[in-house]
């Protein structure tokens, strides 16, 4: 055993970058669990010594020890809103709203579709993407069969809105999560600098889908009746919930905004949120809403980059970035840019921005904050929209690939494809003409 923890040791670099490729190659098959390729990839990189199995050697703090590697602000985070946004839906708050909006647009196909598309968009910016597509995707079924539609147009729209959408703010996307805890930016950052062009985006794309699909949104007089007259009183089940959940959603949002005078974590203002709604709840029925799969892939994936931190990999990548880009800040912009999209529509857009934001923190302590700051939003950007590129390019639209399909209406990857290329390169082409204006010109 000492022979192989010393063999480890001198081969490090080898041995951690191998055992994060292994696990990128297993999360994009998708043969094994993401879960439990990043649990296992974790366990090998402790047992070979790669990380500190303890936290103090000899009375002095591990600088090395495993838990250091693991950004808890992110982990409790995402376990907090899981929990407040499980609470706030058993009000049948969600689906009120959404209801709501196709009782206005009066069943016209078209109009239904961008209310549909904004809705899915928005909810996403404060909601994780999954629990977006899985609230609106009940009442897409249902609007599609009173309308006599197909529903696929709908679902890639809502896609391709929950991916942008996600992209606005700081808890919209995992990817964002953990740009904002490794760069030091606020929610309120990410409103000023992504919501305004994220918009813009939406709106192109919306449009785009509503041409794309304009012949077969399509419908009768009597069908646009009958949506229009939707019933929506019974849809809020608790109002007393709904108070709660509006009022603590609403703190945690405004604790958000106000980080930059108070200090607070952003991950510290949801988790008081969050155990002040379960003090109403049994605790039991609401954690087991939490995405512990999730959480838990985020822990293991910490630490296997965490060993591939230490062994001096990030600090590689960045010097070669610097060196490939010749020092040109707009052209590694562009390159983590485009480079995050096309590899965030392929792999899991998580573990990539796991393992790009050590490199930028590397890039920025080389060529200092000012130098680093676009590279930061560039990755957002690239790694969010990117995840429109294919049906498995992000945890949303695979769900809506496999609801659909057990409801008869498969999205080919391929069909799907046409789609989310085109709308990709228009996003990606729309980000870069505002990282241009808004960073690097002049």
């Amino acid at each position: 055993m000492e022979a192989l923890l010393a063999f480890a040791q001198s081969n490090a670099l080898i041995i951690s970058t191998s055992i994060l490729i292994l696990a990128y190659i297993f999360i994009a098959t998708e043969k094994i669990p993401k879960v439990t390729v990043a649990l296992l990839g974790a366990s090998v990189t402790l047992l070979l010594g790669l990380l500190g199995q303890n936290a103090k050697i000899d009375g002095v703090l591990n600088e090395f020890y495993f838990i250091n590697y693991v950004d808890w602000n992110v982990i409790f985070l995402l376990v907090s809103m899981m929990i407040i946004v499980s609470i706030a839906t058993r009000s049948g708050m969600f689906n009120w709203v959404a209801n709501e909006m196709l009782r206005k647009t009066k069943g016209h196909p078209k109009t239904t579709l961008f209310c549909l598309a904004i809705f899915t968009a928005v909810a996403s910016a404060f909601l994780d993407n999954v629990t977006t597509v899985i609230l609106i995707m009940p009442i897409t079924f249902v609007v599609a069969e009173k309308l006599d539609i197909n529903p696929i147009p709908f679902l890639i729209t809502e896609i391709m809105a929950s991916n942008i959408g996600g992209t606005a703010t700081l808890i919209g996307d995992p990817p964002n999560i953990i740009i904002g805890s490794a760069a030091g930016l606020s929610f309120l950052d990410f409103i000023q600098e992504l919501t305004g062009i994220v918009i813009v985006i939406l709106l192109v794309v919306v449009a785009i889908m509503t041409f794309i699909f304009r012949k077969k949104l399509v419908t009768t007089p009597e069908r646009m009746e009958e949506v229009a007259n939707l019933d929506n009183s019974n849809t809020i089940k608790d109002k007393g919930l709904l108070i709660r959940s509006l009022c603590v959603l609403g703190l945690v949002i405004l604790g958000f905004i106000t980080h930059d005078i108070t200090h607070i974590q952003t991950s510290v203002c949801a988790m008081a949120g969050a155990s002040f709604l379960l003090l109403f709840e049994k605790p039991t029925d609401i954690l087991t809403d939490v995405e512990w799969s999730t959480i838990f892939f985020f822990i293991g994936l910490f630490v296997i980059i965490g060993g591939f931190e230490k062994a001096g990999g990030i600090e590689i990548m960045a010097k070669w970035l610097i060196d490939v880009t010749h020092g040109s800040q707009a052209l590694a912009s562009f390159v983590i840019l485009w480079g995050s999209g096309v590899l965030s529509g392929i792999i899991d857009n998580i573990p990539y921005t796991a393992t790009m934001t050590p490199m930028i923190a590397e890039i920025a302590a080389v060529k200092g904050q000012a130098f680093a700051l676009p590279l930061w939003w560039c990755l957002s950007l690239g790694a969010c929209l990117g995840g429109n590129l294919t049906i498995i390019g992000a945890a949303a639209n695979v769900i809506v690939s496999e609801t659909a399909a057990a409801k008869g209406h498969t999205i080919e990857f391929m069909k799907y494809l046409k789609y989310g290329f085109g709308c990709v390169i228009v996003s990606l082409a729309i980000s870069s003409v505002y990282i241009w204006l808004r960073f690097l010109q002049g």
